[in-house]
């Protein structure tokens, strides 16, 4: 009797452990999470927001300006009263929202040069992000690497 106790034991084990496979991998796949950028300079939390994505810069390789000896601001943005802002906490992503499988597509601030692009970031594997910012017909981008696993 005990052997089959055992045996049981062994099978729900077994059990738990496929069902929970699924579930790993479903997270791998999502854009949600921490994200180092191409050059490594920055990590941005990409979080799911009004239906598509929002993206947050949460940290940086340099956060504080060498000239200044303060904290990093996006002291490039056209708008003066918005040049005093820190650099963690900036929203680069806005109106990213679904525009097919594993891709969501609207706006990306560029802090190295103050301006607004169209962008498109895509899903290219379970640890890349995709990154494009586009000035018309033109788009360049990066691959971004999920960071921390």
């Amino acid at each position: 009797m005990s052997c089959r106790f055992g045996t049981i034991i062994a099978n729900l084990a077994i059990l738990a452990a496929l069902l929970g496979a699924p579930a790993t991998q479903a997270q791998a796949s999502e854009a949600t999470g921490v994200w180092l950028t191409q050059a490594g300079d920055a990590r941005v939390r990409v979080s799911k927001c009004g239906g598509g994505l929002c993206g947050v810069i949460v940290g940086l390789r340099d956060p504080i300006d060498p000239a200044t000896g303060k904290p990093q601001v996006d002291d490039k943005n056209p708008n003066p009263a918005l040049r005093k802002r820190r650099m963690i906490g900036l929203p680069l992503f806005s109106g990213m929202q679904p525009s097919g499988p594993n891709r969501w597509s609207g706006q990306i601030y560029n802090a190295d040069d103050g301006s607004t692009y169209v962008s498109h970031v895509s899903l290219a594997g379970p640890d890349t992000l995709k990154v494009e910012g586009c000035v018309g017909a033109l788009c360049g981008g990066e691959n971004w690497t999920r960071a921390g696993r």
